[in-house]
């Protein structure tokens, strides 16, 4: 079975392939429900005004019978009749243009949107290859397509054929009383037709409408080996995504070992951890990290402070919190200023004892809140 086929396309369009098509002009489509909207937006213009279209009409018509003798004899006769008839004429189709404007953009409103595809424009010679249009018709979708259109045309013509026999008498009479009476009574029978005949494509249009929604979201369904494709492409392979963060890592590894020199402290616990500390009350608000790591880079975080003879102060709860909490390169928290504070001000007595071959100072043993540990607490 081919990867394509529809059985194994079972998965929903996504976002990206929904633009996608959508910028191609491929939405869904009823040319149904179209000129069901058209037919019932302007029957419905010409039936509510009605009388005065009646009377535009008789005006169109009147003016080219009634003018006075001395008018034939005036070169402006022809240029007033032109522009009194436009005039009659656009009052007359007027509403109904209008009517039906608005009926040509709500249909596709109702469907997919309205939007403008310049791709859909250009001309595709395919679509001339008379082989590939015999295809179309005898594929699936022109069978349907000719189903459709066949059972159209039964049921609109066995519904105006019933009409027309209810209504025979009513024709019939249309001839028998005044020109005027016959002419009113004309017009509400086909304005009646017209509303029977929208409203059964209104009907099919529905349902057509309904249907293209449902082949149009067929259309577009997905194997998961496309969506996978699709978020590879999207998101960058796994692979090479990878290799970037590596690189990165050891990018921001390196330098923060070219930081590292220049820390006052290593808080240690007392192999797993490391976090290396620097502190200047003239530039800095608090003490910030410059180097921080667990297991194989704590113990290079340990191995370059000594080689530097930077202090290492064992303190387990304060570097599994400043681990925790103080991303590289930021200062502590609030929260840790009084445990860090101990320890540098332990440094600072530890050097002064040394230089003046004095006892070392103890080593403080810093208290700290367990909840700043985060998932380090029991480690």
């Amino acid at each position: 079975m081919s990867e394509d086929s529809d059985q194994e396309k079972t998965e929903q369009p996504t976002e990206k392939r929904l633009r996608e098509t959508r910028e191609k002009g491929d939405v869904p489509r009823s040319r149904d429900l179209s000129g069901a909207l058209v037919v019932l937006a302007g029957v419905a213009a010409l039936m509510n005004g009605a009388h005065g279209a009646f009377l535009h009409a008789r005006r169109i018509f009147a003016l080219g019978l009634d003018y006075p003798r001395e008018a034939l004899f005036s070169d402006e006769l022809p240029g007033r009749v032109l522009h009194a008839s436009l005039h009659e004429a656009l009052a007359l189709f007027g509403p109904v243009a209008a009517a039906t404007l608005v009926a040509v953009f709500a249909a596709p409103l109702l469907l997919g949107g309205i939007g403008f595809s310049a791709e859909a424009l250009q001309p595709k010679f395919e679509r001339l290859d008379p082989i590939k249009g015999l295809g179309k018709i005898f594929a699936m979708r022109g069978l349907v397509e000719l189903a459709k259109a066949l059972l159209k045309l039964l049921f609109i013509g066995a519904v105006l054929l019933m009409l027309l026999r209810h209504w025979q008498g009513q024709l019939q009479a249309t001839g028998r009383g005044s020109v005027m009476a016959g002419i009113t009574q004309s017009i509400s029978l086909l304005g009646n037709a017209a509303l029977w005949f929208g409203s059964i494509l209104a009907l099919i249009g529905g349902i057509d409408a309904a249907y293209q929604k449902f082949d149009h979201g067929k259309r577009l369904r997905m194997t998961k080996q496309e969506i996978r494709d699709e978020m590879k492409d999207s998101e960058g392979n796994p692979e090479l995504k990878g290799r970037i963060r590596q690189v990165q890592q050891m990018q921001s590894r390196r330098r923060m070992m070219e930081e590292l020199p220049r820390a006052d402290v290593v808080v240690v616990n007392p192999s797993h951890f490391a976090v290396a500390l620097v502190y200047d009350d003239g530039r800095m608000g608090a003490p910030r990290v410059v180097a921080k790591g667990i297991d194989l880079l704590a113990q290079q975080i340990r191995t370059v402070a000594a080689s530097h003879r930077i202090p290492l102060v064992e303190a387990p709860p304060l570097a599994r919190a400043l681990y925790a909490t103080t991303e590289l390169g930021r200062e502590i928290p609030a929260a840790l200023f009084v445990a860090v504070a101990q320890v540098l001000a332990y440094v600072y007595q530890l050097k002064q004892a040394t230089a003046h071959g004095e006892t070392a100072p103890v080593p403080p043993s810093p208290e700290v809140d367990p909840d700043l540990m985060g998932p380090y607490r029991d480690v």
